[in-house]
């Protein structure tokens, strides 16, 4: 029988992708094969050569192997890191590709209705009245693609999620204000072109007619 001298809090040992598990800590052991120590940050290499020595006086038939504890959990979530960045590199690149389709089809778009621009203004429209006409199917089309984009990146999420045993659930919110942010950026590219077609002069535009 055993004596047992406390009792600790449940702690992730492991990945987050795993549950808890009964731990049992133990110094019964001869001959132990891994120990764990706190150290102070200040002269780790003469520390690790002092817990070296008295390693070889417990356990001589063992090079002793060490690491330190930030690293170990360090190395747990190493991949999602990595899939992290790899994720935010190919997103920037899509919103970067995605902004220059964009102004260049503003641009074409402009070019393409500046006579009638021209008599609208003629008209008596204001410059928010244009900016607003032009940017409004730019606006439909972000919507739709994010209506469409909403099931593939929950399905993609919840499979992610699926692998830990403590995860988050994925709300609303955070769809809502992707899609805020995808209607700013695409206001945000579209806008100059918009705005300058619609100061643009409408003699210009009209001097053929």
């Amino acid at each position: 029988s055993y004596e047992i001298i406390g009792v600790l809090q449940d702690y992730h040992f492991q990945s987050l992708e795993n549950e808890i598990e009964p731990a049992l800590i133990t110094t019964l052991s001869s001959d132990p094969s891994f120990i764990s120590a706190r150290l102070n940050s200040e002269n780790i290499s003469s520390t690790m050569e002092q817990i070296e020595e008295i390693w070889q006086q417990i356990n001589p038939s063992a090079p002793m192997q060490y690491s330190f504890l930030d690293s170990t959990f360090d190395s747990l979530y190493r991949s999602e890191q990595q899939l992290s960045i790899l994720f935010s590199g190919f997103a920037l690149i899509t919103i970067i590709i995605a902004c220059m389709g964009l102004f260049g089809l503003m641009a074409f778009m402009a070019s393409k209705r500046a006579k009638e621009i021209g008599i609208r203004k003629v008209l008596g429209a204001s410059i928010a009245n244009i900016v607003a006409l032009l940017s409004k199917d730019f606006v439909k089309l972000v919507i739709l693609g994010f209506i469409i984009a909403i099931p593939i990146a929950w399905y993609a999420m919840s499979l992610w999620l699926a692998d830990f045993a403590y995860r988050i659930e994925i709300g609303a919110g955070i769809f809502l204000l992707a899609g805020g942010v995808a209607i700013l950026i695409a206001l945000l590219t579209v806008s100059w072109q918009s705005i300058k077609a619609a100061v643009a002069n409408p003699v210009e535009s009209l001097r053929s007619e």
